[in-house]
């Protein structure tokens, strides 16, 4: 028996994916959690198999939950259930410790099937992400700006992006104003662009955000 925690903010779609995973006979939902620190306290207190995670999690980001897990759970099976299709944040997702990733748009039978395939100790990978993983590799494609960024310099762009104040940022994600303001310079930097307002519109134009 594979034993599943889910982690989305999302009642409604935890609801439904303990549904589809509940109709199999060797797969079970332990716990359902909605946020990442909240994922974070719960694998130290059950025993599990797996984790089914969204990208989007409120507060700290699937991408840093994945790195934080990576640190004390090195081999357990993570899969990436998100909204975002695999341009925005597959490679980033895999880079940082998933094992697959798969949209909330694929077909029930293709989640179940990605489970059991990184539970096989395999990885569960689109071939659009596959291209997008090898053009990562190779050195000569140029790469779009916001690809330029960090994760966390990612992160931080999407919520400038959003309109959020850089002291609402800071509390998110528990960072200094100071930090947040070094990290904006340096997103502009490397994006070419000179105020919170053109990074929005390039999140806007690039489809970078909800």
């Amino acid at each position: 028996m594979t034993k599943i925690i889910i982690a989305d903010d999302h009642a409604v779609l935890r609801a439904g994916l303990v549904q589809i995973i509940s109709k199999e006979a060797d797969l079970k939902v332990v716990a359902e959690v909605q946020s990442g620190e909240e994922l974070l306290s719960k694998i130290n207190e059950i025993d599990f198999d797996l984790i089914v995670l969204d990208i989007g999690l409120p507060g700290r980001s699937g991408i840093d939950t994945i790195k934080e897990i990576r640190k004390f759970y090195p081999k357990v099976p993570i899969l990436i259930f998100s909204g975002y299709d695999e341009t925005r944040y597959g490679v980033r997702a895999i880079q940082a410790g998933a094992n697959g990733y798969i949209s909330k748009e694929d077909t029930k039978a293709n989640l179940i099937e990605a489970i059991r395939r990184i539970k096989g100790g395999r990885r569960y990978i689109t071939p659009q992400l596959a291209e997008l993983l090898a053009m990562e590799l190779d050195k000569n494609v140029e790469k779009a700006p916001h690809e330029r960024l960090s994760d966390r310099e990612f992160e931080i762009m999407r919520h400038i992006a959003m309109g959020k104040p850089v002291s609402e940022i800071a509390d998110l994600l528990s960072l200094s104003v100071n930090t947040v303001n070094t990290y904006r310079a340096r997103i502009l930097e490397k994006m070419g662009l000179n105020s919170n307002t053109q990074i929005a519109l390039y999140a806007l134009e690039n489809k970078l955000l909800d």
